[in-house]
């Protein structure tokens, strides 16, 4: 086993329901007559939230006999910088872990369920349990992963952003946005409600629910229509597709669904006077502006997570 001085873990956390009211009624009491003043079960919110900060001490406890152990609270993400000897534990959701994965480059994630009974997981295969036998395994370089394809976006003004699941391109609000968009060749303008760039791993979540309502929409004519199939987590491609787009004598749609690659990258223009925006994961607040004259380039990225299994 290797010296705990070499090794850091960062273990990822986040904030429960009851720690949000808490954080805007300013106590417990408060906290409780707001929500059984609705008539929900404010039972739920105690026993969540005591489930997982009873996992978070466990789970350092036990980590810590095998390393340095920081904790780390996903507000923190976008400003923290992770060493590349790093591993990262994340305590669920599985929102949490995409979350998470973007920030890195290639460092190994473990994907760790507080609550079996409460969230199902797909990115989260261990309990924790499982860290006194796990963790010196990952430590060492013994545990396989599976890599997971990122989607990168590229500003003309340098900046750039990451996505495990999926980027949103269009307007903060999701009104009508105006932009040009190309691939391959081709390019157009168009009016919509914005664009979602989808990886494999993300394509079992926001891309097949917009596909799955496409789907339902579209007049049989006696043909069937083929199933959706998701990605694999490791596709070498996105998949992108525009919602609501809008025909009219300034917009056209005939760019609205399609693959894009590192040879095919996707490009869109801000046509949009503010307000325009690119986030990814479905956290709102961690954007980058898009608004009129900036161009954005879509493609797979080259760094790729690493989810422990």
């Amino acid at each position: 086993m290797p010296d705990s001085a070499d090794c850091k873990v960062i273990l990822v956390v986040r904030k429960t329901r009851l720690d949000e009211l808490i954080r805007r009624f300013n106590t417990v009491s408060q906290a409780r007559f707001y929500v059984e003043h609705l008539g929900a079960d404010f039972s739920d919110y105690l026993e969540e939230h005591e489930r997982y900060w009873e996992s978070v001490a466990q789970a350092e406890a036990s980590m810590a006999e095998f390393s340095r152990v920081q904790r780390l609270d996903r507000a923190f993400l976008p400003n923290f910088l992770f060493g590349p000897q790093d591993t990262v534990v994340v305590l669920g959701q599985d929102g949490l872990v995409a979350n998470t994965m973007k920030y890195l480059d290639r460092q190994p994630v473990v994907g760790v369920n507080p609550d079996p009974k409460r969230w199902d997981g797909v990115l989260l295969p261990f309990c924790v349990e499982d860290l006194p036998r796990l963790l010196p395994e990952v430590l060492k370089g013994m545990r396989s992963f599976k890599e997971i394809t990122m989607a990168k976006a590229v500003l003309n003004t340098g900046q750039e952003m990451h996505a495990v699941n999926d980027l949103f391109i269009g307007v903060n609000s999701h009104v009508s946005a105006r932009y040009s968009i190309g691939i391959a060749g081709r390019e157009e303008q168009q009016s919509s409600s914005g664009v979602i760039v989808s990886t494999g791993l993300g394509s079992t979540g926001w891309m097949r629910s917009v596909i799955t309502g496409a789907r339902a929409v579209l007049p049989d004519k006696g043909r069937k229509i083929p199933e959706y199939k998701p990605a694999r987590w490791n596709a070498d491609y996105l998949t992108y597709s525009v919602r609501e787009p809008f025909p009219s004598k300034t917009s056209s749609t005939t760019l609205v669904f399609g693959l894009v690659t590192r040879k095919t990258p996707l490009t869109l223009v801000s046509m949009i006077p503010e307000n325009g925006v690119i986030f990814s994961d479905g956290i709102e607040r961690d954007f980058l502006e898009f608004n009129s004259g900036t161009r954005a380039t879509v493609s797979p990225a080259e760094k790729r997570g690493r989810l422990v299994h």
